[in-house]
């Protein structure tokens, strides 16, 4: 019997590396001498670019870029893969966390560390170079990464704005004259699981805006420079950004993304399973096991889980999944290739303390659910011998 684990990480307690590790303990106590296998998954997030390096033996780059705030270097690194390919974590120069709470305001955040972070990419032969636009701190349209990569972002006087979410409303032109010229020989993928337009109440503003810091105030300013920004791409790049899925991404980020890198727009976990060659992985495999920390009805939607179930499913593999707690619509993941799910916790218990014995409680959830699996192989094969 051949099984391969692909897990998501358990936040705050188990990487995806380790459930692989207590999962192949697991199995060899229960199954003995049978052939496993595991990947490290990620659906796009945080955890991305980690996660397709364990599985393609890649490496980290580190690159000293400007942190949101701008005026300060921030060492943030990157992903390169086997096949001249790079894996970008947009938080990692850019993102909420690299932001003090008493600071959070995008109209003074700006992408460019992020811009910075596909030039050094560029600058080292990369030219298929995927982005995960999630946990962003800034709402400046992406305009600080296009400025990185050679646009120009100019006002009514001709003087070239910084980038910033303050510098939206400014915008009167936008020159693309200096756009790195390697962009055009290269392959941009955006990492991106939100259909969100650039403008409007489901737009970048009022949807994310209030989670960087933006008051009430904040997003109507920043909103009326958003809603410029969006005519001046329309009218110069024929390009209508609320029309376009994910473009108020990452504060609008998936637009600039979009209009100057020609970037396309992909699910998450469908671009690392696909980095990490999850359909080839799946050769010869019985059995996969996924999992993540919670499981309920926001799981069917670009997470690890889902996307691993319907991959087996499309070669008529049976996946079972593991996970830290079940919430409301769990089993709606049934529905996408997993077949059952079973929990780690053993007893009524605090968050804490399930944090706490992640490891143990792990190992003895799949344990269990080895028992299962290998009583329901016993009486299939009582069957077959009844003939």
């Amino acid at each position: 019997m051949k099984l391969l684990f692909a897990s998501d990480s358990f936040k705050g307690s188990l990487t995806s590396e380790k459930t692989v590790e207590l999962l192949t303990k697991a199995a060899r106590e229960i199954f003995g001498d049978c052939q496993t296998a595991g990947v490290p998954v990620a659906d796009g997030g945080e955890g991305t670019v980690d996660a397709v390096i364990a599985a393609e033996r890649g490496e980290k780059i580190s690159v000293q870029v400007h942190g949101p705030l701008h005026g300060e270097k921030i060492s943030a690194v990157y992903g390169v893969l086997p096949g001249k390919r790079a894996v970008i974590e947009m938080a990692a120069a850019s993102g909420l966390p690299l932001v003090p709470e008493n600071l959070r305001n995008p109209l003074h955040t700006t992408t460019y560390g992020t811009g910075e972070l596909i030039l050094d990419a560029l600058e080292k032969g990369y030219r298929d170079i995927s982005i995960a636009i999630g946990g962003s701190a800034t709402n400046d349209g992406g305009m600080g990464c296009a400025k990185a990569l050679g646009v120009r972002f100019l006002d009514s006087q001709g003087h070239e704005l910084d980038g910033y979410g303050r510098d939206l409303i400014r915008v009167a032109n936008i020159d693309i004259s200096g756009l790195d010229a390697r962009l055009k020989e290269s392959k941009i993928t955006v990492m991106c699981d939100v259909t969100n337009p650039l403008c409007g109440e489901h737009g970048a503003t009022y949807t994310f805006g209030a989670q960087k810091g933006a008051t009430p105030e904040i997003q109507k300013e920043l909103e009326s420079g958003m809603i410029n920004y969006r005519d001046i791409i329309k009218r110069e790049f024929d390009m209508d950004c609320d029309q376009v899925e994910g473009a108020g991404a990452a504060g609008g980020l998936g637009a600039a993304l979009k209009v100057f890198l020609s970037g396309e727009m992909k699910s998450g976990i469908e671009t690392v399973l696909e980095l990490i060659h999850f359909d080839d992985r799946l050769n010869g495999v019985d059995l996969v096991v996924t999992g993540e920390g919670r499981t309920d009805w926001q799981s069917c939607f670009g997470k690890v889980m889902r996307g691993v179930g319907v991959h087996a499913k499309a070669k008529h593999i049976p996946a079972v999944g593991l996970s830290g707690s079940l919430g409301r619509g769990a089993l709606d993941i049934t529905g996408h290739g997993v077949e059952s799910l079973m929990t780690t916790v053993n007893a009524p218990m605090s968050l804490r303390d399930a944090l706490d014995n992640a490891e143990l409680l792990y190992y003895e959830g799949a344990v269990r659910m080895f028992r299962f699996i290998r009583t329901g192989m016993t009486i299939a094969e009582k069957r077959a011998a009844k003939g």
